[in-house]
């Protein structure tokens, strides 16, 4: 299934960085993308690095506004690091599992700033929230393409856990009495070995040697394999 999520590009210079973000969202399954009054005229430097992504290259459409290029959404998120009172800065994880969960009720978009200075400030009171990724402070900014991977990658990781298939059924566990009869079954062979020899019933040795194996959560057939070794064991014993 194809969600309605829309990349949108605003004012892209360099057709490396269009080439590369093709790429990047057809890896990650998207195809919507707009290109806002793109500043890019040859697009051959685009097709080298669009890498069996042509498709997503041609597929692009154009725009000479934001308005146009976001008419149709139902939520918009701007990837800016600015502070706007009303807006959240929602981290790209977060982004990515609400434009999934809002896909359903129509298109979503993030929009991109140009490589040089990002969003204006009438485009980032356009969107609804913010967004931008965590870089460290010596380099704060990020390139165009690889923010495009990341918050398409985010959507494909929200995507597949959204429609994950459920999990199998869980083993039947070991009932605490037959964890406790594993228990004791231990407990004798070890003292019969000589190991537990100056050791009471219940003491701290015997638990420490269990802990693990109650901490595992032992399944019922694994508790019955435990028992039927134990007591090979101790039939053979010399």
């Amino acid at each position: 299934m194809v969600l309605p999520v829309r990349f949108v590009l605003m004012r892209p210079r360099n057709a490396e960085n269009l080439g590369a973000a093709a790429r990047a969202l057809k890896n990650c399954g998207l195809s919507d993308w707009v290109w806002v009054t793109p500043e890019v005229e040859d697009l051959t430097p685009a097709r080298r690095l669009a890498v069996h992504a042509e498709d997503v290259l041609e597929g692009a459409r154009r725009a000479d506004t934001l308005e146009e290029a976001i008419a149709d959404c139902v939520w918009v998120v701007g990837t800016s690091s600015r502070k706007v009172e009303g807006k959240r800065r929602l981290p790209p994880r977060a982004v990515g599992e609400e434009l999934v969960s809002r896909a359903t009720q129509g298109t979503v978009a993030l929009v991109f700033g140009d490589e040089r200075s990002g969003l204006t400030n009438a485009e980032v009171e356009r969107c609804h929230d913010l967004s931008a990724v965590p870089t460290a402070p010596e380099q704060p900014s990020i390139n165009l393409a690889q923010a495009v991977l990341l918050y398409a990658y985010e959507v494909r990781v929200a995507t597949l856990a959204e429609h994950a298939p459920p999990p199998g059924p869980l083993p039947v566990a070991a009932t605490d009495t037959e964890l406790a009869r594993v228990e004791s079954t231990l407990g004798g062979v070890l003292s019969s070995g000589g190991f537990l020899i100056d050791e009471q019933p219940g003491r701290t040795a015997l638990r420490d040697l269990f802990a693990p194996l109650r901490r595992s959560r032992l399944t019922r057939n694994e508790a019955r394999l435990w028992l039927a070794a134990l007591h090979t064991l101790r039939k053979h014993r010399p």
